[in-house]
């Protein structure tokens, strides 16, 4: 059975309730995790009281503002972790970004700050949080992380993301090797195109969607709680034995050559 009693679980990138870190959530916190949960800060404070409101029937013990592009409040952010925890078990990934200008037209057009910006938010993300988890993985742990198809095929319209999920999944494979001798596993989701806000800005995503229901093998696209399953799998004991790996919940679409 799975059981995540006694472990701690910081969740990152709930946007709203179509988000896929939402499912994640969910199902961390139905396997009994005690929830952490961090939120990108805005001016007005919108974005918080927003995602405040959402997780509350969870009930998380944490609730930090985190912007991977402010070095000070990523530090200042597992600061209070370790201040109110005495240790981090479970890390979950769900963060990325590029400008709505690089996610169409010609790839060859993509801007240098355009560029910079996607794998700073979406790849090099992912090393960041997993040094500042470190120290707090004592007695090891689990990192997951989110993907997708379009970093290792075209996809039309992903452009400049793409190349971020290609980073991505090398972070994983060479994080895995550098934390492994401290039990710390990391892996990533390979998830089936799903509306949520930050896929809305990727061109034709209803047509990716229809494409999946009808070509893959399950004539479906996946939910935010299958993907959220998948991570609480990964991030328990019934995976002590998985690391480095990225897990296509895809319906099976990936396995189809047309």
């Amino acid at each position: 059975m799975l059981d995540l009693t006694g472990k701690n679980a910081l969740v990152t990138g709930i946007a709203n309730n179509r988000s896929i870190a939402w499912g994640i959530a969910q199902q961390l916190h139905q396997a009994g995790a005690k929830l952490g949960v961090t939120y990108l800060p805005d001016e007005r404070g919108r974005h918080e009281q927003k995602v405040k409101n959402l997780v509350e029937p969870l009930a998380p013990s944490l609730f930090l503002p985190c912007n991977v592009q402010d070095e000070a409040q990523v530090q200042s952010t597992f600061a209070a972790i370790a201040n109110q925890w005495d240790k981090l078990d479970i890390l979950i990934h769900c963060l990325a970004f590029a400008n709505k200008d690089d996610l169409s037209g010609q790839f060859s057009h993509t801007s240098r700050q355009g560029f910079t910006l996607a794998l700073d938010v979406s790849a090099y993300s992912l090393i960041q949080l997993s040094a500042a988890a470190q120290p707090l993985m004592r007695a090891g742990g689990s990192i997951v992380t989110l993907t997708y198809l379009g970093g290792v095929r075209v996809i039309p319209n992903y452009n400049v993301m793409g190349i971020a999920k290609a980073a991505l999944e090398m972070n994983v494979r060479y994080l895995a090797a550098d934390l492994g001798p401290q039990k710390i596993r990391v892996n990533g989701i390979s998830a089936g195109p799903i509306r949520t806000l930050a896929s809305s800005a990727v061109g034709g995503i209803l047509d990716m969607i229809h494409h999946v229901e009808t070509v893959a093998p399950l004539r479906r696209t996946v939910t935010q709680t299958e993907v959220g399953n998948t991570a609480a799998f990964l991030c328990s004991d019934l995976a002590s034995g998985i690391t480095g790996q990225v897990l296509y919940v895809d319906s099976g679409y990936s396995i189809m050559g047309m």
